[in-house]
């Protein structure tokens, strides 16, 4: 696969979620090995300019951390998507609807003290490209409501929404509308790597209550990952390679403003030694 600023990255916990993304890929594409074994399958996405590589790493957020990491170092997309399933942590977020992530809250940092716990939360911002993206996709999706919101991630699944943690996430996190296991472990390997796009999106399957297995089984996670999948392709499709986004028209060459030069639009990125030389007219 050639390495590319037209390369993006979806990575996946569960086979479910990984299945409703590849669902998205066009034929063709071929499974990829990394020398310490990590797999990802490349194809191009259609409708898009991306290769989307699409990875099913595992649960939690330190095992998500790692393997993206290997990943982006591997691969050296643009942008890295963590596609799937979470629970809902307010009423008005149904099952089957999606959540992307304007932040993505790890929850269980902090310190305990004879006065009690206090909370020191780390947050990631999505991207804002990204954001901006998922926006305007959204608005075109009628069998999609989304919602742009924080998540919380915690190496814990939450099946009672009356027990302290659930209580501790609505006294710190009260705006966090999901709550998963990998999305800070993704965003932050993508945060230490550098100029790396990246975003959460998860659908919901469950309301991170006591209700959670009846509607595992019912095929809540089968159904919101499917549309997780949608929303993330839709935003894909909006979303432009960096090169390309911010171009009005055709492509610009070198452009010349008294002792400025100007190179927006090309391929140069060396140093520039020059001497200007006025000439008479």
């Amino acid at each position: 696969m050639p390495q590319t600023s037209h390369t993006v990255v979806v990575v996946t916990a569960l086979a479910v979620e990984y299945d409703a993304v590849r669902a998205h890929l066009g034929a063709g594409a071929e499974e990829l090995v990394h020398k310490d074994g990590t797999r990802v399958e490349c194809g191009r996405l259609p409708g898009t300019e991306w290769t989307l590589a699409l990875a099913e790493l595992g649960e939690g957020a330190v095992n998500a951390s790692a393997l993206t990491a290997q990943v982006l170092g591997w691969l050296r997309p643009e942008a890295v998507l963590l596609v799937g399933v979470a629970g809902a942590l307010k009423a008005d977020v149904a099952l089957g609807d999606v959540v992307v992530g304007t932040k993505v809250y790890a929850v269980q940092g902090g310190k305990l003290t004879p006065e009690g716990f206090r909370a020191r939360p780390e947050v990631w911002h999505g991207s804002n490209r990204l954001v901006q993206a998922a926006r305007s996709a959204l608005r075109g999706l009628a069998d999609v409501r989304g919602h742009l919101k924080p998540i919380a991630c915690g190496d814990v699944v939450l099946t009672d929404d009356r027990s302290a943690f659930a209580e501790f996430i609505g006294r710190h996190y009260d705006d966090a509308n999901a709550i998963e296991m990998e999305g800070a472990g993704a965003v932050h390997a993508a945060h230490v790597s550098g100029q790396v796009d990246a975003l959460v999106i998860r659908g919901i399957s469950d309301r991170a209550d006591a209700h959670k297995s009846a509607a595992d089984a019912g095929g809540s996670q089968r159904r919101a990952a499917a549309q997780a999948a949608a929303v993330a392709v839709a935003v894909l499709r909006k979303h432009r390679p960096r090169e390309a986004s911010g171009r009005a028209g055709g492509a610009e060459g070198a452009r010349y403003g008294g002792d400025h030069l100007d190179f927006r639009g090309g391929v140069f990125h060396g140093p520039v030694v020059g001497k200007r030389v006025d000439r008479e007219r």
